[in-house]
């Protein structure tokens, strides 16, 4: 919701409906496409949203591990929930988002292990030597509005929310990346609509491919994601930071921090993606 109560464009996009035994239906928008396929984190937050209606008092995900079986496409998705462990706090589940294809038939897209709990009732004492990134104020950053429209059209999520980008490390978006492996930027959805649990799972895959920073533009499809969500966003601006140290075999790690406007880090995840690979226009 926004911060008037309304509706968002990002409710209507994760939302999903109950069928029956353990399974919801979805409709996946074509407003999250990047690349060869829907969004990554988009996909995970949608099954998230499902998770999160499945055990009374547990509507949180705190630990998140994906499995990237096949690229997703817009349209309807079956999202089937089994529930591994219910515990006192916290409950293990286990979903498999499904996609029918008239020529072969369902097709496995991505499958997801993960605990939810209320993190309303965590203990509110914070111990940690993590800091902010430090990115330069909004109003010195480079928004993602000023991308070509080569980009915007192999990258269509870009219409859904504003990313501010530290200009630290925007070379690689004029052809000079400073091979850091390095990005970060500010992050709002379209709507002004304030962060939420289920929203940081999307986030932590919003930004490019850190391997941008590397000269290696293109898609880069991921294998894994382990995400960790450490506390309800406040209202406001997310910052978002992106990091890797090793390219080998073909594959990639990407850390990512997500920070709200209270300085505090509520999200963090890993991923392994594959070397980026040419997008077609």
């Amino acid at each position: 919701m926004t911060a008037s109560g309304a509706r968002s464009e990002w409710d209507d996009h994760i939302a999903v409906t109950p069928s029956g035994d353990g399974d919801f239906t979805a409709d996946l928008s074509d407003g999250w496409v990047v690349g060869g396929g829907v969004n990554g984190g988009y996909l995970l937050a949608t099954v998230g949203n499902a998770l999160g209606q499945v055990v009374p008092g547990k509507p949180d995900p705190i630990a998140v591990s994906a499995y990237y079986l096949s690229a997703s496409v817009p349209g309807p998705a079956t999202i089937s929930i089994r529930v591994v462990r219910d515990g006192g706090s916290v409950a293990t589940l286990a979903a498999d988002l499904v996609q029918g294809d008239p020529v072969h038939g369902e097709q496995a897209r991505i499958t997801v292990l993960a605990t939810y709990g209320d993190l309303d009732r965590l203990p509110d004492d914070v111990g940690t030597t993590a800091t902010p990134p430090p990115i330069a104020p909004r109003e010195q950053c480079v928004s993602n509005s000023m991308a070509p429209p080569e980009v915007r059209r192999v990258a269509r999520l870009m219409e859904r929310f504003e990313m501010l980008f530290d200009p630290g490390c925007i070379g690689w978006a004029v052809g000079k990346p400073d091979g850091n492996g390095a990005l970060q930027a500010w992050f709002r959805l379209n709507g002004e609509r304030d962060p939420d649990p289920v929203e940081l799972l999307m986030v932590l895959d919003a930004l490019p491919p850190v391997t941008f920073d590397l000269g290696m533009p293109g898609w880069a499809p991921t294998l894994e994601l382990t995400a960790h969500v450490r506390a309800k966003p406040a209202p406001g601006w997310l910052r978002v930071s992106h990091r890797t140290r090793n390219l080998a075999g073909g594959m990639f790690e990407e850390d990512c921090e997500v920070w709200d406007s209270a300085d505090r880090l509520v999200a963090q995840s890993r991923q392994l993606a594959r070397q980026p690979r040419p997008v077609a226009g």
